[in-house]
């Protein structure tokens, strides 16, 4: 057996029951390389040293936060923190979606309800109209 076959071997028994990399790790790394991409855009073009500084212990912090995440052993504790996470991305990702599936859609016309935030969905070309929002009964005053 080659040493880098060791090695892979050794560091997989290390990581055993260890949390690794999930999708909050890996989006506090992209976090980390755009702060250290501003800690050298101010430091060293516009030459603002005290906002590199709060930058470079913001990333060191953000730094020790992901190693303490990927070799923790709290397993639920993370699991849970990344359900919370990719529930919110979840939703973002959704709100993008529709948004662009509305802009798309000519034969429609969008609104939002103003008490309960619900989109109400009528056809284009039907002039002035009341609108009432199946949700909260909301009536709503618009031209299509």
């Amino acid at each position: 057996m080659g040493f880098f076959r060791r090695l892979g071997n050794s560091f997989a028994r290390f990581m055993y029951g260890r949390n690794g990399v999930d999708p909050l790790n890996q989006a506090l790394v992209w976090v980390y390389i755009a702060v250290f991409l501003a800690e050298l855009v101010f430091g060293r073009l516009f030459r603002l040293g005290l906002l590199a500084r709060i930058l470079e212990s913001v990333n060191f912090a953000l730094l020790v936060f992901i190693l303490f995440r990927m070799f923790s052993k709290n397993l639920p504790k993370r699991r849970l923190e990344n359900e919370k996470f990719t529930g919110w991305q979840g939703r973002i990702r959704n709100l993008r979606n529709g948004a662009k599936a509305r802009r798309a859609d000519k034969e429609h016309k969008y609104f939002t309800c103003k008490n309960c935030k619900t989109i109400c969905r009528v056809p284009v070309g039907k002039g002035k109209i009341v609108i009432t929002c199946p949700k909260c009964g909301a009536q709503i005053d618009a031209k299509t």
